[in-house]
């Protein structure tokens, strides 16, 4: 999820007006927020404790609210893991000449910016929608060490971009409603992808998945994001009747559903 600017693609365009300032956009966007009937959200993660987030209690509603706010949450996630990262010493400063630490400076940047804007979306902190960050916990009680083992870190970061980037176009089809809601949606997504396709060639990957395969590498608890990637049937056309499993499992990404997302994201929440 690298370099579309999605900071100057929002200053330069109002979701709501062909003109305005990003400002008024951030105005716009926590006003439809606000809009959203939260009555009709019966299990939104506002109401939840971090133990929600076990498999036996439903996760975000399919609503656009609950869609935020699960988007919020995985934005949380990525956002404080950056954070901490280059808070500590992990990411080395004469890798690849320092480029490896611009690039995560650039999706940390952007990950701040993803978190302030669906907190606009959801009407800002104030609001009954909003909902407040978890407690994570990176090492997962110790079993990984992110922060300390540059190698443990790029895996964690491929498995949650590979996580955003399923997710929110896992929540499509309960943005289609508020078309400008699903725009904006679909600004995050696609940033997230190149984060996605960026980290995965840091670690020497391809850009792109290739079956479920997580990659050389990954710790086996990452396995649930890649899980159902290798679906090569599509409308009803077998991708890989001509072009082989691999590339027909390469040349569409398939979504997460909201519990697969909650699952996922629950590894790492206290």
């Amino acid at each position: 999820m690298n370099i579309l600017k999605f900071i100057e693609s929002f200053a330069n365009e109002s979701l709501m007006e062909s003109k305005g300032s990003r400002r008024e956009s951030f105005g716009q966007f926590s006003k439809l927020g606000k809009g959203l009937a939260l009555a009709a959200i019966p299990f939104g993660l506002a109401s939840l404790s971090t133990s929600a987030y076990a498999a036996d209690i439903s996760p975000t509603p399919s609503t656009p609210i609950g869609a935020l706010q699960l988007a919020l949450t995985l934005e949380y996630l990525e956002k404080e893991f950056y954070q901490m990262a280059l808070d500590s010493s992990v990411i080395p400063l004469l890798e690849n000449l320092g480029r490896d630490r611009k690039v995560f400076e650039q999706i940390s940047q952007h990950e701040n910016s993803h978190v302030t804007f669906l907190i606009a979306g959801l009407g800002g902190t104030a609001s009954a929608n909003f909902v407040p960050k978890p407690t994570f916990d990176f090492t997962v009680g110790g079993a990984f060490s992110p922060f300390t083992d540059y190698p443990t870190f790029l895996a964690l970061a491929q498995a949650f971009e590979d996580t955003g980037v399923r997710a929110y176009k896992g929540q499509a089809g309960n943005l289609i409603s508020t078309p400008d809601l699903l725009k904006a949606a679909l600004q995050i997504h696609s940033v997230e992808a190149r984060h996605a396709s960026e980290v995965r060639r840091l670690r020497g990957l391809k850009g792109w998945i290739t079956g479920n395969e997580r990659g050389a590498g990954m710790p086996s608890q990452t396995q649930a994001v890649y899980d159902g990637e290798e679906i090569t049937v599509q409308a009803g056309y077998n991708t890989a009747a001509l072009f082989g499993a691999a590339a027909g499992s390469e040349s569409f990404d398939e979504p997460l559903t909201t519990a697969q997302a909650v699952a996922i994201a629950n590894l790492f929440i206290v």
